[in-house]
């Protein structure tokens, strides 16, 4: 089948150390994988480099190495289009589409979220680690078409 659009991303947030394999399934065929934060541990970015290029941001549970080497906001460029990565949106202190940005990616609440603000996308892929509280295990995709971008969730199931 022809791919209808240029780039598609995998989203991810929250595993907190657990990649289940359905998720491998699923990012088989992304281009890009963006992580933001609480990723758990180094193993979990060392599985998903293994299927695409990972830029990925710590999170509140990340310690010591891993948040150490990794950003607290990435900005990613795809394409023509400039995404805004960070874990907690709470710490967005800036107005993101007056930078420029296409899309603010975040993570933290668990909650999967799509939503456009101002001409932004802003999505959270919610939680793809271990269950907890109320919510579906989850990511996202980002499917990039020139200047144009579309979303979407997708549950995972709860296998591992």
């Amino acid at each position: 089948m022809k791919r209808t659009f240029d780039y598609k991303i995998g989203i991810i947030s929250d595993t907190h150390g657990l990649v289940r394999p359905q998720i491998v399934n699923l990012f088989a065929d992304v281009d890009l994988i963006i992580h933001a934060g609480d990723i758990g541990n180094p193993d979990v970015l060392k599985a998903l480099q293994s299927i695409a290029k990972v830029h990925a941001v710590h999170g509140n549970v990340d310690v010591g190495k891993l948040a150490a080497n990794l950003p607290k906001i990435e900005v990613i460029k795809v394409g023509e289009l400039l995404f805004c990565v960070l874990h907690d949106i709470y710490d967005l202190a800036f107005d993101p589409a007056a930078a420029g940005f296409h899309a603010v990616i975040s993570g933290h609440s668990h909650i999967p979220t799509i939503e456009k603000r101002g001409g932004v996308l802003f999505l959270n892929p919610g939680s793809a680690g271990p269950k907890r509280f109320k919510h579906p295990v989850t990511l996202a995709f980002i499917y990039v078409k020139g200047i144009t971008l579309e979303a979407e969730v997708v549950e995972v199931g709860e296998t591992t």
